[in-house]
Parts: structure tokens; sequence; C-alpha cells
């Protein structure tokens, strides 16, 4: 069996991972699904840190764009949303036999641990799978941000964006079938460039602490291990 490239990734998975395409909620065989792919590269040897986003349940900034609710607290509604998506995910990863740790930068005792650095490294070092929720804890900065700052604070080797598209491109493919793929860019490129695979503050954050992002299609089947093993896949981010 193949090896894992890295002693340590953290992979961050949108709120649409837990849906059917154009839904919203959570869809049991979508979740089953990304559940047996982050069981696999479980296999292969690498700790594994997962933070999940919420924009199948709602957006906080668009929500509050949308409706009477102040940008804070549609951002903390976001945040408890990400709660909901982790439990769901640690339920499932232990029925597939992965021990699993919720850890939340927001405080929810009933059903998850309060994200502490060093109690989140020491889940790793014990082979536990670790769901980080909550975001940062702050409004105003979204899960991509919280992805930068965990890979950041944990000491990730990889931080793979996990998407509903094949990597970075230089248009929308959705609305530009001539948009180019980029196999590999630099951090000041993705700046430069104004590519918007995620925010600008996550960028500049993975490029201040050199951890290189791999953003790839998690509905392609064999993807997410790819990258780990170190194979060429979707979007290598990295300083060179």
């Amino acid at each position: 069996m193949a090896e894992s490239k890295y002693h340590r990734v953290l992979l961050k998975l949108s709120g649409e991972s837990f849906c059917k395409a154009g839904q919203f909620g959570i869809d049991g065989a979508a979740l089953q699904s990304i559940a047996e792919r982050i069981a696999e590269i479980c296999k292969l040897g690498p700790q594994i840190a997962i933070v999940v986003g919420a924009g199948n349940f709602l957006r906080g900034k668009s929500f509050s764009e949308t409706s009477h609710i102040p940008r804070n607290t549609a951002d903390y509604m976001g945040m408890l949303a990400t709660i909901i998506n982790a439990c769901a995910l640690q339920e499932t990863l232990e029925k597939l036999g992965r021990e699993t740790r919720v850890l939340s930068a927001i405080e929810v005792p009933a059903m998850c641990e309060g994200f502490i650095r060093r109690r989140a490294i020491r889940h790793l070092e014990r082979g536990r799978v670790v769901i980080l929720a909550g975001g940062t804890g702050n409004p105003f900065f979204t899960t991509d941000t919280c992805a930068a700052l965990r890979a950041s604070e944990l000491d990730a080797d990889m931080l793979i964006k996990a998407t509903k598209v094949r990597g970075v491109y230089s248009d929308d493919p959705e609305t530009n079938p001539n948009a180019q793929l980029f196999e590999q860019l630099s951090y000041d490129e993705v700046l430069t460039k104004k590519l918007r695979i995620m925010d600008h503050s996550a960028i500049s954050l993975c490029r201040d602490n050199n951890i290189p992002i791999i953003v790839l299609n998690i509905f392609e089947k064999g993807n997410i291990t790819k990258a780990v093993c170190g194979e060429q896949v979707g979007t290598l981010i990295s300083r060179s």
C-alpha cells in the first residue's frame, strides 16, 4: 500500500461536501462518502485534522446581507452550524472504526471539547482524527482563514482545500469554458492575479508559515489519496 508523504495534514471541507449538489442540510449518502475517503487516507499513516465549513446551512456574510440579522450574529450562527457538521462527521467516521474528537473554538460542552492547541496535538499523536469546528471563534473570519490558522498552529505539513472544482482556474469554469486550470502557483501569484479560490488572508497566512496548499475536487474518488501520497492532483500553491 502507498504511504503518506506528509506527517500531519489539515483537510478543509466545505459545507457543500455534506449535501447533494445545489441542496442544503446534510445528506446521509454524501456524508458517508466523505467519511469513507477520510478513513482511507487515515490508513496511509498521516495525522489528520479537519476544518469544516457550514455553507450547507448558512453563510454569515450573505445571510446578514439578505436579512435583518447583523453580521456579528450571522457569523456566530454559522459557527454553530459548523458544529452540527462536525458532530455528524464524527459519528459517521466512528461507525467506520476511526476514533475522533471534535474541538470547537466556541464552547458547546455538551457536544464537543474546547479547542486548545496542546490538546489537539495530543489527540493527533494518539491517532485520532481531530475535527475542528466553530471557525476561529470570531466573526468576520471565514473557515478558509480558520483552516490556515489551525494548520499553522498545529504545524501541518500540508493544507488540502477540498472543493467541487478540479483546482484553481484563471476564471470561473462554470461560466467560462475556456478557463485555464493551473497545476502549480506561488502564493504571490494567487494574490497578484486576485484568484478567489481562498481568502487572501488565508493565502498570506500559509505563505508566512510555508504551508503548501493543494486545491482539489473532493468528489473525484482517489483525489485526496493522491494528494496525501504526493502525486500531482488539482493545483499546488507553494513558494515556488
